[in-house]
């Protein structure tokens, strides 16, 4: 099966196949893997040793998310939220459920995140401490400058949480160079290429040892990680461990971030002109296409049904989303994972026989 979701993402086999044995998570053996994991996620974030940790937590990108917004923003206190889609809507009921005061910037759909603007609501609400970016949104396909923002939120004085859940192996990073940054969030099943359970974030040291006890939570509480020094607190998902740290041998077997990139821009590319030419609609002009995601208007036939579509897909090998995350009805394909611009043409072509046997005449968007 092509597993074409934004993850979990189809993933090679010897990834799968560390799965296969039995952990001890306490064994020293164990833990030298996990040192290692850690050493290799912080050299792909740009960290430096000694003024940057790697920091493992249990879950998903949600878990992390509140990590480090209960970590590093204070009780009551403000983080302006830019509303990219879907997932900064999460960002935004983390912070509130967590007792911080979320500020919703609204951000035109389909749009990115103006530098500018961020920088003018930080500069008429000095009470605003944070500022919490969706880098890839998952929802749209929309790829938020990180840097650039990030700059804004410097020269406001302020500080900055990046989910960088979909972006983190493939999209440029380099916490270092960016001082403002207080974390920068991701999970394993995503870009890595690896499998879900196990979550990071990239945080400067000096800011988690002046956090110490505010996150309100001990399983939540990213300084607290830190103390035990690379020693996992709870029960980890050992195998997920493992299986991460095969996935980081193809990674960098394959070169690194930039040519993991370039393959992934390159299935977006097959992807979104494969649907142009089928007549479909990319819900993004292709200048603001990200390499992530790749979402498609519903087509305006009465027959449209996306989960017939999608079991008509998966009949054929192809399985994606069945549910869409945009203001108007639409479909949405990963381009992220262990595939290829081939695997793309592939899911074209049955994307094609599949508008076929539901019956679909009319591709043009429904909703354009």
């Amino acid at each position: 099966m092509l597993l074409l979701i934004p993850g979990p993402v189809t993933t090679r086999p010897e990834v799968r196949a560390a799965l296969a044995q039995d952990i001890a998570p306490w064994d020293n053996e164990f833990k030298a893997v996990y040192r290692r994991v850690l050493d290799r996620v912080l050299a792909i974030a740009g960290g430096i040793p000694g003024q940057h940790a790697a920091l493992p937590l249990q879950g998903g990108g949600h878990f992390v998310i509140e990590a480090a917004i209960r970590t590093f923003v204070p009780p009551g206190r403000k983080i302006l939220i830019p509303t990219t889609g879907r997932y900064s809507e999460s960002m935004i009921r983390l912070a509130r459920e967590a007792g911080r005061v979320p500020v919703v910037l609204p951000v035109a759909p389909g749009h990115p995140t103006d530098p500018a603007v961020i920088g003018a609501a930080l500069e008429a609400d000095f009470s605003i401490s944070h500022v919490g970016q969706v880098y890839s949104e998952t929802g749209t396909g929309v790829i938020h400058d990180a840097v650039a923002i990030g700059a804004a939120v410097h020269r406001a004085g302020r500080r900055m949480i990046v989910d960088a859940v979909s972006a983190f192996g493939a999209l440029p990073m380099n916490v270092a160079a960016q001082q403002e940054l207080d974390a920068v969030v991701f999970s394993s099943n995503k870009c890595i290429e690896a499998l879900p359970g196990i979550a990071f974030a990239v945080c400067p040291i000096d800011r988690l040892k002046q956090c110490a006890g505010q996150a309100g939570s001990w399983s939540l509480d990213l300084s607290d990680i830190l103390t035990h020094d690379a020693r996992p607190r709870f029960t980890p998902p050992a195998q997920i461990v493992a299986a991460f740290d095969r996935a980081l041998d193809f990674f960098d077997a394959e070169g690194g971030r930039e040519p993991r990139l370039a393959r992934y821009s390159a299935n977006a590319m097959t992807f979104y002109d494969g649907m142009v030419d089928l007549g479909l609609t990319p819900w993004l002009p292709r200048d603001r296409q990200g390499p992530i995601i790749v979402v498609i208007h519903a087509p305006a036939d009465p027959a449209w049904n996306l989960q017939n579509f999608v079991d008509a897909l998966k009949a054929r090998g192809v399985l994606i989303s069945n549910f869409f995350n945009t203001p108007t009805p639409s479909f949405r394909v990963g381009c992220i994972g262990a595939i290829t611009p081939d695997d793309m043409r592939g899911a074209v072509a049955a994307m094609d026989a599949a508008l076929k046997e539901i019956g679909i005449t009319r591709r043009e968007a429904a909703c354009p």
